[in-house]
């Protein structure tokens, strides 16, 4: 049995996947009016974004079943002890990371959300996780929360926030980034220019993978 198949969190993950499953931003009526083409524009923009998520506070916009197994597969097998996030939302994927941490034996999380009640519902899901003592969220603008005190050397990276922002938030990161890092980039195509950069230098190995997922190493 692993921390993530285990109780509590197995039926807490559960939980609130079907929550999520139930609470489609469709629902909202200021996200369904916005046209299909306008909301790729916010999806991308560096500043659009802050209207758009606001909009969209209540809705845990989680990543999928599949990339939560991912997320803690890939942190168990680089036996991962650091680990940045950057969107927690209501703490799914967080959860996920934190529990492959608690089975490697413990390290620390670092996690980024700018919405004050996503991250009291992230701190309440964690604490029935039992996972709270391995994070450390910080509330506010990643570019200014993650801007400092970094681990010396990071070895998994999530980047599940304001699209528009993931090169930014990895220029903050690049650097301590340990040899062999992973990065996932959840719903990369709204990110052109961090594909690019993950693509088309030789710092790193990219693919993508799966229909949402861009999976990204450090190398040299």
């Amino acid at each position: 049995m692993t921390t993530l198949t285990s109780t509590p969190l197995a039926p807490l993950l559960e939980r609130l996947f079907d929550e999520a499953d139930a609470a489609s931003p469709d629902a909202n009526p200021a996200f369904a009016a916005i046209p299909a083409e306008a909301r790729v524009q916010l999806m991308r923009s560096k500043t659009g974004y802050l209207d758009l998520y606001t909009a969209l506070k209540d809705y845990p916009l989680p990543v999928s079943r599949e990339t939560g197994l991912l997320l803690y597969m890939l942190a168990r097998s680089r036996g991962a002890r650091a680990i940045v996030e950057f969107g927690t939302s209501f703490g799914i994927s967080t959860l996920h990371l934190a529990a492959a941490l608690r089975d490697n034996g413990g390290g620390r999380l670092i996690t980024s959300e700018f919405e004050p009640s996503k991250v009291a519902r992230a701190r309440e899901n964690l604490t029935a996780g039992g996972l709270i003592d391995l994070v450390e969220i910080r509330e506010g603008d990643a570019l200014q929360t993650l801007a400092s005190d970094l681990p010396e050397r990071i070895d998994l990276v999530l980047l599940d926030g304001a699209k528009g922002l993931y090169p930014d938030v990895l220029d903050l990161l690049e650097s301590r980034l340990a040899p062999g890092a992973l990065i996932v980039a959840d719903n990369a195509d709204y990110s052109p220019d961090y594909l690019a950069r993950v693509r088309g230098t030789a710092g790193y190995l990219s693919t993508p993978f799966g229909a949402e997922v861009e999976l990204s190493m450090r190398v040299g």
